[in-house]
């Protein structure tokens, strides 16, 4: 399964190559935003934005919103793997 994950556009790195500095539940890392730009958004406006990032591209834009409900379903989803994984465990040693 493919994951995006929203993250926030927190710096551009490389105007020339569209390349920014994605913040990511306090993780930065470099991304493309290639995806992302048109007549209407130019690189440096692009700063603050929230964008849902896939295999180091910024896929497109999300509202804060909607990102942050993302953010709090896959934190709950990972406490729910972590539980699942836990029984398993516990299921295994029985």
């Amino acid at each position: 399964m493919c994951l995006g994950i929203p993250g926030r556009i927190v710096a551009i790195v490389d105007a020339d190559n569209l390349l920014g500095m994605v913040e990511v539940c306090g993780v930065r890392r470099v991304v493309n935003l290639n995806c992302i730009i048109d007549a209407a958004h130019s690189v440096q406006s692009c700063i603050g934005d929230w964008v849902l990032v896939h295999v180091g591209f910024a896929m497109s834009r999300l509202d804060a919103d909607d990102a942050h409900a993302t953010l709090e379903l896959l934190r709950q989803l990972g406490e729910a793997q972590s539980e699942i994984d836990a029984m398993q465990a516990t299921a295994a040693g029985a």
